[in-house]
Parts: structure tokens; sequence; C-alpha cells
């Protein structure tokens, strides 16, 4: 039986293809919970049916994920052994990301239907209300799905975008909260209250749980995030809709090939590379910054 996207998502409630008074409520209300601590979190945003569909694709080609590991501070940025031991940017955490490139979902699968539906793009760039917002041009990367496995979790991070949009299609069997602080880069690097959070003494962490079909709009630019570790043999899946400032965007070469295990002909003709003389296919590769989004 073939489905569509309007039985994937939860128009009833959230109706984003509409012009109507429902739908500028919703728009209104997103946008104050942006405001206020630069997340938005739309529950329920996919049916039931639309949860099993996505998650029964994303299990279909969970093989294909590529892992990558590094060891990375709040910032992404090396150790300066100028500042003291105990500074926030001299804290070094483990950090692993598994992610289905994009190439692997189909484009009449489940998952670039909910990308591809006809309100979808528009809602995410009204409510964000970005001036500059492109769908992400690269064929590894423009929507992919992060798989979490036992142990796994990203640890705490500022963001080097301006937000992102993610779906939660399926929880571990334990752990993985996204827990955040609020705004707390807003007025400054506010290293103390950094420190705070990295050592657990901070007040201003709020934990949420994410629920599968749960849609979140996210500021992490000025809010210190994470998710929390994960038990059980459950992995998390997380779809991860890309959109940026520029059209035509894809990624460098020496990025995508950490991050997904391979470059296109694409990220080598724009990078100016002649493919037969890179070693990016090879099996080795620079270790590049990962990505924010979690």
């Amino acid at each position: 039986m073939t489905h569509t996207s309007e039985q994937f998502i939860n128009l009833k409630d959230y109706p984003i293809d509409q012009d109507n008074a429902e739908r500028s409520s919703l728009l209104a209300s997103v946008r104050r919970d942006l405001q206020n601590d630069g997340c938005a979190v739309l529950k329920n945003f996919l049916t039931k049916q639309g949860i099993e569909a996505l998650v029964s694709e994303a299990d279909s080609v969970s093989q294909q994920a590529h892992k990558s590991f590094n060891r990375t501070n709040v910032y992404f940025t090396k150790d300066d052994p100028t500042l003291p031991r105990n500074d926030p940017r001299r804290q070094f955490f483990d950090r692993s990301n598994s992610f289905i490139p994009a190439d692997n979902f189909a484009p009449d699968g489940p998952l670039r239907q909910v990308h591809n539906f006809v309100g979808f793009e528009t809602f995410i760039k009204e409510a964000l209300q970005e001036p500059r917002f492109y769908r992400y041009a690269d064929p590894l990367a423009d929507v992919i799905v992060n798989m979490a496995e036992e142990g796994n979790g990203f640890p705490w991070h500022f963001d080097t975008n301006n937000f992102t949009v993610t779906l939660a299609l399926q929880n571990a069997d334990a752990g993985g909260e996204f827990e955040y602080a609020p705004a707390i880069r807003k007025e400054g690097e506010n290293f103390q209250e950094v420190s705070r959070v990295l050592n657990g003494t901070s007040d201003k962490v709020v934990s949420l749980r994410l629920e599968p079909g749960d849609l979140q709009l996210f500021r992490g630019r000025y809010s210190l995030h994470r998710v929390a570790p994960l038990f059980g043999k459950t992995p998390r899946y997380v779809a991860i809709f890309s959109y940026v400032e520029e059209p035509n965007m894809v990624g460098a070469p020496e990025r995508t090939k950490q991050l997904y295990g391979r470059v296109l002909p694409i990220h080598l003709q724009r990078a100016g590379l002649d493919r037969k003389s890179t070693r990016l296919n090879s099996s080795h590769s620079s270790v590049s910054r990962m990505p924010s989004s979690a």
C-alpha cells in the first residue's frame, strides 16, 4: 500500500499547508518559543503511521551509516595551553557520530515525502524568520538520519550554525534526553556559567524528553546543549533537515569525507580538485569539525 506525506504529517494539529487562522496561531506560538529560549517543539508532528514508516525506512538503510569519532570542546576549537587548565575552552570530550547519508533515502520514500511536503519548508522558514534560507544542495546531506547507539550521545557544545531542524523518530531504551542551557551565551561568552554546566552545578539547564514524531526547531549558537548518554540495544534515530544561508551550497570534501565516509564528484568539482589525484576517497582522511546537529 502506498502512503503519502498527508498521511505521515499530523495536519489536523499542524495545518502547515493551509492559509488560515490555525496556521497563523501555530506560527505565532513557535516564534514565541524561539524568542523565549531558542527552542520550539511541535509534539506529535508525525502521525503514528508516519513514525512507523520513517523508522522502517531508517532500519532498512541503517547498515549504510558512517561512524566517526573525535574529541572536542564546546566551541569546536583547538586546545590553547595559554589558558588555565580549568577554562571551558580546555575541556575536551569524546564525541561520536553515526550518520546515514541522504542518498540512501529514496526520492519517493517516507523521509523525503515529509521533507518535500508542500507546506513544510515554507513553515520552517517563516517560523525561524531567517532572511536567507535555502535547502542544503549537498546530495549526501540535505536530509540525513543520525543513528546513535548505546554509550553514544553528543557532549555539551554550542552550534556553529544559526539553527537546527530535527525530527525525533525513535528513542533508545533509556537516556538520550535533550539538555540545554538557554541563551547563556547571548550577552557574551559567559565562561563561568559554561563551566558550571560542564561540572553539573548550573541551575540553568532544561531537560527535554523528545518523543518519536516530535519536530524541534532549535537555536543552538547561544544555548549550550547536549544529548545525554544512551542505554539499551535500540538505536536512537533523529532526522536532520539541513538549510543554509546561500543557494547551491555543498560540503567541503574533507569534512564530507569525515562525516559520511565518502565524497561525490560534485564535492571535488566545487573544491577545484582533480578526482584522479585526490586522496579523499582513500582509507585515510583528515579529521574536521563535526556538525552541531543533535
